[in-house]
């Protein structure tokens, strides 16, 4: 049970009171699980007293798991039974003791009062590309020259061939270099050589991570020259792709080609209609949220570059030696605004369009992140924790809001649009192959059409 104790501008304090019934459950479940996987010598699994299971896992053990679980559970509940959206929250947990409720308090602040624009009417232009025959000619192309084998020539190099050279030097190696990708400072000094010539390539002055390298030199031994034999466009050739032949290859390759430039097109009318909600947007929006939100997105920039093995403050110390750290903080909180903006549009659409998500949907979606996490519901609950927990619900209702408000507009289209759309959808649902056959063939080409 939820009570809201107090609410200022968007300051809020509320109550949290759980029966004493549904902490006992709490208590029983963390019980049988710990029953279930501490190992104690001298007893059947599941057989251990709980006096001797507490002496492994150690004192107070038993309360944490219990009071973790009744947070995670009841503090999404009460904000979604008081229709609060919490940008943030503090929670101050009560005394915990089985067989009697449990109280908590959260303080948090809402998300501000926002005001959309009538966007009913709203025309979006963004439209999926067209999948031309020059399109998928251009896809088999590409696929052809990824799929490309090198036979060696006994001959000067040229400018498609594959080149195996070994740099000298205590830091040298062998490696191959493609010449038709390679920098023009590669491929103009190889040209023309052969198997056996030594080369001085001279390296222009460049910049690589937060470091500059001067312009420099770099002697290599041109060790073999191998000529690029593209396949024939041919059954053979769709065969080698596991595909059944030349026509079939084509076919599902276009309809994997459509399928992908829908997407686009799908992608582009949803950013098109969020920018159009935040152009319209009437908002008091307070400091306190853009300061936050840019905090956050820095915490993210500095785990990044450690994942990457830099430091923010040499990091900082380099922007700042090439005057672009003003820049830089400018670009964050911009992006901070702008990511601020768009969360409260569609918080806001939601709520106008009284978008709920069920219990059922909420634990579905959970248990499917968690499986392509590699956890088990209970343990991504764990890592995410009340106010993590509380976000993915708020993400989840907004994409819901705003899956439900592209229907709307998709279904204002006018009746020659409608016959359009639907005459496409009966070409398009003609029988093809497993749809990771044909994925896989374009996954092996760049099919984007500027």
């Amino acid at each position: 049970m939820a009570e809201l104790m107090s609410r200022e501008g968007n300051k809020v304090e509320f109550k949290v009171t759980v029966p004493a019934a549904e902490v006992n459950r709490a208590y029983d479940q963390v019980w049988a699980g710990l029953a279930r996987d501490v190992r104690v010598p001298g007893f059947r699994p599941g057989k251990a007293p709980r006096k001797v299971i507490e002496g492994r896992v150690g004192k107070g053990y038993v309360e944490q798991e219990v009071r973790d679980r009744l947070l995670q559970t009841h503090y999404t509940q009460a904000a979604r039974e008081l229709k609060l959206s919490l940008v943030d929250a503090t929670i101050d947990p009560q005394t915990l003791q089985s067989g009697q409720s449990f109280e908590f308090m959260v303080k948090g602040e809402t998300y501000p009062e926002v005001k959309l624009a009538d966007w009913s009417g709203l025309q979006l232009s963004a439209a999926a590309p067209e999948i031309t025959d020059e399109v998928l000619e251009r896809t088999l192309s590409d696929l052809r020259e990824r799929n490309a084998t090198f036979e060696s020539a006994e001959r000067p190099i040229e400018a498609s061939d594959q080149v195996t050279i070994e740099e000298e030097g205590e830091d040298g190696g062998s490696y191959p270099v493609y010449l038709d990708v390679a920098e023009a400072h590669v491929r103009d000094a190889l040209l023309g050589k052969t198997k056996g010539d030594t080369v001085t390539i001279t390296v222009p002055a460049h910049s690589h991570g937060d470091h500059e390298h001067p312009e420099h030199t770099v002697t290599v031994t041109v060790v073999d020259v191998k000529t690029k034999q593209l396949q024939e466009l041919n059954d053979e050739f769709a065969s080698s792709l596991n595909f059944d032949s030349l026509e079939r290859l084509r076919t599902d390759l276009k309809a994997e080609l459509e399928r992908r430039a829908q997407q686009e097109g799908d992608a582009g009318r949803r950013e098109e209609f969020i920018t159009a909600l935040v152009e319209g947007m009437e908002a008091d929006i307070p400091q306190a949220l853009l300061d936050r939100r840019r905090e956050s997105m820095m915490e993210e920039i500095k785990d990044d570059l450690g994942r990457q093995g830099v430091k923010w403050d040499e990091y900082e110390s380099f922007m700042q030696e090439q005057g672009k750290l003003d820049d830089f903080l400018a670009d964050l909180g911009k992006n901070a605004e702008t990511r601020v903006k768009r969360d409260l549009v569609l918080e806001r659409l939601a709520e106008d369009l009284k978008v709920q998500v069920s219990d059922a949907e909420f634990n579905q979606t959970m248990n499917a992140l968690a499986q392509a996490n590699g956890l088990s519901a209970a343990e991504l609950s764990k890592q995410l924790g009340p106010n993590g927990i509380n976000s993915y619900y708020i993400s989840l209702t907004r994409e819901k809001g705003l899956q439900q408000a592209m229907t709307q507009l998709a279904g204002g289209q006018s009746e020659q649009a409608s016959t359009a759309q639907a005459n496409t959808a009966e070409d398009s649902a003609e029988p093809t192959a497993p749809e990771s056959a044909s994925t896989e063939a374009t996954e092996q080409a760049d099919i984007t059409e500027s």
